[in-house]
This record gives C-alpha cells, structure tokens and sequence, in this order.
C-alpha cells in the first residue's frame, strides 16, 4: 500500500513504536528520533490536534441525582462531553497511550491527590483543554489550520548515521 513508510519493522511493532513517539510528543512536546519516523509521527498528530481543534467546545450540561453518605439527594450539574466530543476522544483513545500524572519533585502526597482526582484520561485532557484552544486561537489569528508541528532535521546520529530529527509542537 503507498502512501506511507514501513520504516523497516512489521507492522504491528511499526504501529507501536509511532503510538509510543505520538504519545511522547502530545505530552512533552518535543521527541527526538530518526527523520522518516518523526515524518509518520507528525502525520498522526497533526490529525489528532485538528480533531481538537474541531471539536473541543462541544459539551452538554446535565443534571444528575446524587446521594451522599447520610442519604440524601441532591441535584447537581455535571458539564459532559457532546457526541461530536465523545467520539473524537474515542478516535484519539484509540491512537495514543494512556500516560498517567506524575507527582512533581517536592508536591505532597495529599496535594497531588487533590490536584489529580477528578483526572481519568491526563493526556486527554491535555489535548482538549490546552492544545484545542491554543490551536483553535491560532487558527482565527492566522487564518491557517494545520501546522502544529514542525520537524528539524539534527544530522546523521552517532553509531548508525541516521538521519536524525526533532519534532515539536509549534
């Protein structure tokens, strides 16, 4: 099939190795690796950001019933995603890992359980409530969609001369 490279490996390894490296990228921003993977990596993440970019204002308040401990029943409103939201975080679900929040050097315990609670899906939630609107912003700034990464080529590596490159979010 054209269209894409094989960079050499099977295909299930192939996809796991681009998954790994999309994953790194939506999370820290930066990943350094070989020119023709960092090319498949940005490929996959420009489509995950544009689904961002597209659908991260969709959401639906609901009220729902809640009871406590003694129980009693309140009512409580509860902001879910809408269906176009739903299914793009479905789609990214689907394409990235799942990393998890990591406490900070000199946090406690109590605060890094506090500031984590509610947070199922970190990078998820990254992408939707940083990325979507830094993009969308950008977007009705400069009148371009696209172009959330940019790949620099660093030269051959040590050991094995690849062609080496970083690829970052813009």
């Amino acid at each position: 099939m054209a269209g894409y490279n094989k960079l050499g490996k099977e295909g299930s390894l192939r996809d796991a190795i681009i998954r790994r490296q999309v994953t790194d990228l939506l999370w820290y921003g930066k990943v350094e690796t070989t020119f023709a993977r960092a090319k498949a990596v940005q490929r996959i993440a420009e489509k995950i950001i544009t689904l961002a970019v597209n659908t991260y204002q969709d959401t639906v308040k609901v009220t729902k019933t809640v009871t406590n401990e003694k129980g009693v029943k309140s009512k409580k409103e509860v902001i879910n995603d809408g269906p176009t939201k739903l299914n793009a975080r479905r789609k990214i679900m689907a394409q990235v890992y799942d990393i998890q929040e990591q406490r900070m050097p000199k946090e406690s315990k109590t605060a890094f359980i506090g500031r984590t609670e509610d947070i199922f899906h970190p990078l998820l939630e990254k992408i939707f409530n940083i990325y979507g609107p830094r993009y969308a912003k950008r977007k009705e700034d400069t009148g371009q969609g696209g172009g959330y990464t940019r790949v620099l080529k660093v030269g051959p590596r040590r050991g094995d001369g690849a062609e080496a490159a970083i690829i970052q979010l813009v």
